[in-house]
């Protein structure tokens, strides 16, 4: 059968869109999780207090939240380049900010820097979505899950380089934890730049004008919410989707932002709690082409439900782990993001698969939205719960989030029957 010209030509633009959506997740991925596996610590030496060093990671975290919301309005209106290059740059600012936090001294200053920061999260959370604007239903999970795969390259990097831009800081007359976030202001200054470069045409003003639907016009962030809740209330497995990628992204960072100190606790050196996040990054992104085939292959409900399994099988592992370094903690770690990858990957498959194009920006900015303000709580709460009761205590409270997971899968699994 031969196709028509401008089904060519769409195929074509859909795999550019990928290859440069790989490109700038390999490069931005350095940047934001380069930070990941000392930022607890430099919160804890700028407080004084370890019930205080989660504050870093959960300000990145709501950070990413109010960015997913606020780029998805620029999105709707701009398409995904303008909103992707103003979320890497705020970051790249943030970036900054948390060295001159630490040359300082100021816990304030690091705040406001990481909050900055989660901006580059949500920039990367976007990406995966415009992996599927153009995407065919029968392939769309796993064309999301070859960008979701590319952050391997960088995140899987970063935090292997904590300990030599600790020595690059020292050389500039900085404290040793302000090098990763130095180095990572580098990695999103070049992931803004491949943005600027190669993605072009935008896929989703593409997406829409193949539609014949027009772009949006201009508006606050406020009609992200509107929108979304106008597609939850006639489509039930979008808000079931939202919900189980919410639970599992709470799941992931409450556990993961507290393991640093439980390994410091007993005696880790730094590059060790480097290596194991290096683990736990690779069991988040490495597999996703894997899970993304899947996802097509088995059903979105189903890999929801395998993920929620993985996630409890990890935080049992990583409750029982001693402090310091342990087979336990490696395991649970690399479960926690082979977990997070099922859900998050079938999860965001199965929202865009149910939300209508004109309104996918509103919907994944809210989905992302919620599983911010999720994820900043858990990274909240989680240094008060490792204070008062213990690194196992919080893993069993992450338990509970986990068959949160477990029932959403189950209930998309009927409601899709």
């Amino acid at each position: 059968m031969t196709l028509a010209p401008e089904v060519l030509d769409t195929v074509a633009l859909q795999r550019r869109t990928v290859r440069s959506l790989v490109a700038t997740q390999a490069v931005g991925a350095l940047g934001i999780t380069i930070a990941l596996a000392t930022a607890s610590l430099l919160a804890r030496d700028l407080s004084g207090s370890d019930s205080l060093a989660g504050l870093a990671q959960t300000s990145q975290v709501v950070g990413a939240a109010v960015a997913s919301w606020t780029l998805a309005s620029v999105m709707a209106s701009r398409g995904r380049r303008v909103g992707l290059l103003a979320g890497i740059g705020f970051a790249t600012l943030g970036s900054l900010l948390c060295v001159v936090a630490g040359a300082v001294g100021s816990m304030t200053l690091l705040l406001l820097g990481t909050f900055l920061v989660g901006a580059m999260t949500a920039a990367n959370a976007a990406a995966r979505y415009a992996a599927t604007d153009l995407a065919a239903p029968e392939s769309r999970a796993r064309d999301l899950s070859i960008v979701v795969w590319a952050t391997t390259i960088g995140a899987v990097l970063g935090p292997n380089l904590a300990q030599p831009s600790a020595r690059v800081a020292v050389r500039l007359g900085l404290p040793p934890l302000t090098g990763p976030f130095l180095v990572g202001a580098v990695g999103m200054a070049v992931a803004a730049l491949v943005v600027a470069l190669l993605l072009r045409p935008d896929p989703l003003l593409v997406a829409r004008s193949l539609t014949g639907g027009a772009a949006p016009q201009r508006r606050g962030p406020g009609g992200v919410l509107t929108g979304a809740v106008a597609v939850m209330r006639v489509e039930p497995l979008v808000t079931l989707a939202m919900t189980a990628v919410a639970a599992a992204h709470a799941v992931m960072v409450g556990v993961m932002v507290m393991t640093p100190l439980h390994m410091e606790h007993g005696g880790a050196h730094l590059h060790v709690i480097g290596l194991v996040i290096s683990v736990h990054v690779l069991g988040m992104f490495a597999f996703a082409p894997l899970v993304g085939w899947l996802t097509d292959l088995l059903g979105r409900p189903r890999m929801i439900v395998l993920g929620a399994l993985v996630l409890l099988v990890a935080v049992a592992l990583a409750g029982i782990s001693p402090r310091g370094s342990s087979w336990q903690v490696f395991a649970g770690l690399f479960l926690l993001g082979v977990g997070w990858s099922f859900v998050t990957i079938a999860g965001s498959t199965l929202l865009t698969d149910r939300t209508p194009l004109t309104s996918r920006t509103d919907v994944q900015g809210a989905s992302d939205l919620v599983m911010g303000l999720a994820a900043g709580a858990a990274g909240g709460v989680s240094g008060a719960v490792v204070g008062l009761l213990g690194y196992g205590w919080l893993n069993a409270l992450a338990a509970l989030l986990a068959a949160v997971v477990l029932g959403a899968g189950l209930a998309a699994a009927r409601t899709r029957q």
